[in-house]
């Protein structure tokens, strides 16, 4: 696509999970992101160790400023998560940016679909082709107490 925002000057995306700033993730996932809070380090990093993972970075420092992993087969079906942007660099696109990224970086695979769940961001996944389930009453979910 021509038309794939991309991170502001300063900043660069990577999808290599080397870079992954596994201590940084899960402080803000697990103090700060509503479908994490309290998720333990161990989980974090078992997650991180079984999906893609994506970041954006300042080009100068580093220093990671966003976040999302994908669960997937890579074949069919893939999972897009723990989206997370660090609040101090919010409102610049960045956001946007990484999951237009993560986006490109799937389109080759041949994915039927690849979901997300939001409770906020409806207006920034639909911006990049995201629409809601046309037939929800087809999905479940099984969940462990």
């Amino acid at each position: 696509m021509t038309d794939t925002p991309r991170p502001p000057e300063g900043y660069e995306f990577s999808a290599d999970p080397a870079r992954v700033d596994a201590g940084r993730v899960h402080r803000w996932l697990s103090t700060d992101a509503y479908w994490a809070l309290g998720r333990t380090r161990d989980q974090q990093d078992r997650a991180i160790a079984g999906s893609l993972n994506f970041g954006v970075y300042e080009t100068v420092s580093g220093e990671q400023v966003a976040y999302a992993r994908v669960v997937t087969d890579r074949a069919t079906f893939a999972w897009l998560c723990d989206v997370y942007v660090d609040p101090s660099v919010r409102g610049k696109g960045i956001g946007t940016a990484l999951v237009a990224a993560v986006r490109e970086h799937l389109r080759p695979t041949g994915l039927r679909r690849v979901l997300l769940a939001t409770h906020d961001a409806h207006e920034v996944y639909g911006k990049l082709g995201f629409r809601p389930l046309e037939r929800p009453d087809q999905w479940m979910a099984l969940f462990f107490e």
